[in-house]
């Protein structure tokens, strides 16, 4: 067979990869899809795979950020640590200070952190320059990267802060600290002019060690940086591991649903390819036979029909490749834009791994069906091929024939049964596409209710401030009567000093204020919690707080003395659970509180506390979160309360709602993108099947045309052929979606440290899930319409002369 195995064999490729055109695409198209919604996914995952970790080592990160008082160590003796024996390399001293920006129409900023820094160059934490230019004269301020949206762009311009002799900054630049050493940078003479009594001058010093892998690594750092230097020195530090643990919380949060997405891509490709050689296999099995005795060997024969898969699925995986590449690129600029990375792109080995992969899965599954055209027999073959079709299936005829249906409908729900594997394959095509739509319709619910879990307090629509520090709940508010031209950052006054007001007497204002619906008064500082090192961000609420409250996972929200609502990683970290007590103290006063719910709360690393505010005797509210009755302008109510309280030493602010948060929105783009791509491969699976089908059943056709089927009618046997499939693909795949969704979601909590309320866990009702399964039938009829077409357009002379 010598002279067959080159040309010969070659021939008989093209002429069945050519004949077969519908296969040809559908395999081409399949795997595209399949490959694209790898390399997306797969680029995805590597991107979200310590994000922190690559751009810290690209920027050669601070491992400790020292604050020094310039007044007790000069700048050449700070330079000078550097050749401490554990430091590697250090950068500094940079003159640094703290700013509160307020817009030109009054929106103000939170408190940033301004540096001074000659360029973005230096041997540590070197910045990347998003866009812009770095500053170079004064009045000029370059932002942290997670500032720039469509509040804050390059040329705004801002306050230095709400006093009357402010100096105007303009945004000439958006930079990015892997390690987050600052909020602004200017030049390091600005820095030092805006430095007032207020915010004092300091000298920031950015380190890397030679050890620094752990807490206690950085903890012996920091104390022969200390005993290096003048007693009191030291100001403050911030390590590198606090601002990696909540990238990467953030980061491994979204690994399981992509990996789900990947599992149901994989498996989808292998049942689609398996299903069309195998389909080639059982409507050629007269052509095997004559290539069998022509001379073809089994081999050639396995050869041949393996090669008729490869070569339209390299023809598509190429494609996929380029596709996935242009997909992921919007996705991971998203990616970037939200953990703080630096430029992110596909890597090169995805593009390597993932073609050579699913070269190998179709080669796989198309030597399966390949094999058994191998092993057939030469005079079987023709034979069979030449043969009356099977019988196979006529019980399925005569149960059908019984229901009070059109006969083409009846005939349409048998034919399947023909071939029950190919049968087989077109449901479980339907099944895995249903899986996906109802997993990513759950999965994009779940994530809206994180979304509007978030900073319950900006619910609010009026915040009446008391003044003093920290008074309230720091949400974005909106300055009344002007638009906030914040980023999403923007507070208006809750982190500002000013002179205080009688908390009764701005609850008295606010209780005889027309247009009140309810109120509840609030408290925020730092706390310390027995058991626990350092202090922690303690929230006090005073009368009725359900308005604000949070989800809770578990037990109920505060509702009298002496209770405290915490969040999963707190009882995580101080080994305690719902009705054990904790001792916690705020301002000077200690009280015992008992734990009474566990709070959906993932702010400060999870370990905000929640209490009364009363079980504080000498704790007074900060700010009133005020609801308004219907009908009434929170912008109007904050003016009228404002020209109440703000005599008092107050002031009232309209909140504005909150955007959507930018993970949770990349997070539903990946997951609306994988479901149309998957279920695209669904809808291929089942055109293919039916092309099959109706091209074996054509002569059949003829003959029911023959004796008066009209073309409408043919389209609705080929329908519903697949209907049935439809229905059982959605039976099947609707509760396996929602499976997946309760499976995946608590994983996902997991990942970033905290367990999930039901508000997301529960988020399908009866009639989404009605709609989904509906959908999947949709999709199974969608996928027979073109061969429904084709069908109901043949001629009758010319399906009957067709064998």
């Amino acid at each position: 067979m010598s002279r067959i195995g080159g040309g010969a064999l070659g021939r008989v490729v093209r002429s069945g990869v050519g004949r077969r055109r519908v296969q040809t695409l559908v395999i081409a198209v399949a795997t595209m899809m399949a490959v694209a919604s790898a390399v997306v996914a797969g680029s995805l995952m590597v991107a979200t795979n310590a994000p922190f970790d690559r751009a810290f080592a690209q920027q050669h990160g601070a491992h400790l950020t020292a604050q020094f008082d310039p007044d007790r160590v000069s700048a050449a003796r700070l330079a000078g640590t550097r050749r401490l024996d554990e430091v590697t390399a250090s950068a500094g001293p940079f003159p640094s200070t703290t700013i509160s920006p307020v817009g030109r129409d009054g929106g103000h900023l939170p408190a940033l952190t301004l540096v001074g820094r000659p360029g973005p160059r230096s041997d540590v934490d070197e910045l990347e320059l998003k866009s812009g230019r770095w500053a170079r004269t004064s009045g000029e301020i370059v932002l942290s990267a997670s500032f720039s949206g469509p509040f804050l762009k390059l040329g705004s311009t801002l306050m230095s802060s709400d006093a009357a002799n402010a100096r105007t900054l303009t945004v000439v630049g958006f930079a990015l600290s892997a390690g987050g050493s600052a909020d602004v940078w200017a030049t390091p003479a600005q820095v030092r002019s805006l430095a007032t009594g207020d915010s004092a001058l300091t000298s920031q010093m950015l380190y890397r060690f030679d050890s620094a892998g752990t807490k206690s690594q950085i903890t012996d750092d920091r104390k022969k940086l200390t005993a290096a230097l003048p007693s009191g020195a030291l100001v403050g530090t911030q390590s590198w591991l606090d601002t990696k643990r909540a990238a990467d919380q953030g980061a491994a949060a979204t690994i399981p649903f992509l990996f789900a997405f990947g599992v149901l891509g994989i498996v989808m490709s292998v049942i689609i390819v398996g299903s069309v050689i195998s389909g080639s296999v059982g409507t050629s099995l007269r052509r095997i036979g004559i290539l069998k005795a022509i001379g073809f060997t089994p081999r050639e024969v396995v050869r041949a029909y393996v090669a008729q898969a490869l070569i339209p699925a390299a023809a598509g995986i190429a494609l996929g490749v380029v596709l996935g590449n242009l997909l992921a690129v919007p996705l991971l600029d998203d990616t970037e834009s939200v953990y703080g990375t630096v430029s992110l792109s596909v890597a090169w080995w995805v593009d390597v791994v993932v073609p050579a992969c699913a070269l190998l899965v179709v080669g796989i599954a198309a030597l399966v069906p390949a094999l058994r055209a191998g092993r057939l027999r030469t005079v079987e073959a023709i034979a069979v091929g030449r043969a009356p079709r099977s019988t196979r299936g006529q019980w399925a005829h005569r149960a059908a024939g019984r229901l009070p249906l059109p006969r083409p409908v009846t005939y349409g729900l048998a034919s399947p049964f023909a071939h029950p594997v190919r049968a087989a394959a077109m449901v479980l095509a339907v099944t895995f596409g249903t899986v996906a739509a109802t997993f990513a319709v759950g999965l994009t619910q779940s994530l809206d209710a994180v979304a509007g879990a978030q900073d319950p307090e900006s619910r609010a629509d009026v915040t009446a401030l008391s003044g003093g520090p920290n008074p309230g709940s720091g949400q974005r508010v909106e300055k009344r009567q002007k638009p906030s031209a914040g980023p999403g950052r923007t507070t208006a006054g809750p982190d500002q000093e000013r002179p205080s007001a009688d908390p009764e007497a701005v609850r008295a204002a606010v209780a005889a204020q027309p247009g009140t619906a309810s109120y509840y008064g609030m408290a925020r500082g730092d706390a310390t919690v027995s058991g626990i090192s350092g202090t922690i961000r303690a929230s006090l609420y005073q009368g009725d707080s359900s308005p604000g409250s949070y989800e809770m996972i578990a037990g109920h929200w505060i509702d009298g003395r002496g209770q405290v609502v915490v969040p999963t990683h707190f009882l995580e970290r101080t080994g305690t659970r719902i009705g054990d007590t904790v001792r916690v103290t705020f301002e000077k006063e200690t009280v015992r509180l008992r734990i009474v719910g566990e709070a959906f709360d993932t702010s400060d690393d999870g370990m905000q506390i929640h209490a009364d505010l009363d079980s504080f005797p000498s704790a007074e509210p900060g700010a009133f979160q005020i609801e308004v009755k219907p009908g009434v302008s929170p912008a109007d109510y904050a003016r009228d309360l404002g020209e109440v309280v703000e005599p008092l030493g107050g002031d009232a602010i309209a909140n504005f709602a909150p955007e959507g948060e930018n993970m949770i929105l990349v997070l539903e783009a990946m997951a609306a993108l994988l479901t149309l791509m998957l279920v695209c491969v669904a809808g291929l699976g089942v055109l293919n099947s039916v092309v099959l089908d109706t091209r074996e059943r054509v002569h059949d056709l003829g003959v029911c045309k023959a004796l008066g089927m009209s073309p409408r009618q043919t389209v609705g046997l080929v329908l519903a052929s697949v209907a049935g499939i439809g229905v059982v693909g959605a039976l099947i795949g609707v509760p396996a979606g929602f499976a997946l969704h309760g499976y995946v979601l608590p994983v996902m909590g997991e990942a970033a440290g905290t367990g999930l309320p039901p508000s997301v866990l529960d988020v399908y009702d009866t009639s989404q899930l009605v709609l989904l399964g509906l959908a999947g039938v949709l999709v199974a009829l969608l996928g027979a319409t073109a061969p429904a077409g084709w069908a109901a357009k043949v001629r009758t002379a010319t399906a009957l002369r067709t064998e």
